[in-house]
């Protein structure tokens, strides 16, 4: 059943509290004709994020807000993997260092040291859940990847956390570097989105 026709009238809790989240996931879900509410406005607590894993993660967050509001839900938990780092920061990509983007970036340059360019292997990794009910046994996943690389010092003003430091080599830029629509058309949450909105629009009716 397609969520516009469900019982909740077609209104579909984001698990986040992210405004511009919001507004991405509003304009690409806009053909199911939702209404796309954050979980703020239903003074939903953020869950706590137990997972091993993005999948795990968005799980949590998407069952968590479905419980509270009585809402389906959507949501999402993406991050960096960097290949020499055995995949970290991983699901801790906002915690890395415990401090703000800045810190993070640091750490990552640290751990990194000299290495070149070709052993600096990355990608970003996007998530997105979809769950009827909050014990949905069949939910949603949808998944995008965008592969670069890590340069040894940051580049670009635009966008936020690593993306000054990933590297795309077939635009010879950086995350940060890209503008801002681009950057939408492209991205690993960009790619998830899509996903999800195909497979969302080849539920039964």
């Amino acid at each position: 059943m397609k969520p516009s026709d469900t019982e909740t009238g077609g209104t579909v809790v984001l698990a986040s509290g992210n405004a511009g989240k919001l507004r991405e996931l509003q304009d690409v879900l806009a053909p199911l004709g939702w209404a796309l509410q954050s979980q703020a406005d239903f003074d939903t607590p953020e869950a706590a994020e137990t997972g091993l894993s993005f999948v795990e993660n968005a799980l949590i967050k998407a069952r968590a807000a479905a419980h509270h509001t009585g809402l389906a839900a959507i949501a999402d938990d993406s991050g960096l993997e960097v290949d020499h780092l055995s995949g970290a920061p991983g699901i801790n990509s906002a915690r890395y260092s415990g401090g703000d983007d800045d810190a993070n970036n640091a750490k990552l340059l640290s751990s990194l040291g000299s290495l070149p360019l070709n052993q600096r292997s990355a990608r970003f990794q996007c998530v997105l859940v979809y769950m009827r009910h909050w014990h949905d046994p069949t939910p949603l996943v949808c998944q995008g990847s965008w592969e670069g690389y890590i340069l040894t010092e940051p580049r670009g003003e635009n966008g936020f956390g690593y993306d000054p430091l990933f590297y795309i080599p077939s635009l010879e830029c950086t995350s940060a570097e890209l503008k801002p629509e681009l950057k939408s058309e492209i991205s690993h949450r960009a790619q998830a989105s899509r996903r999800l909105l195909e497979a969302l629009q080849c539920l039964p009716g």
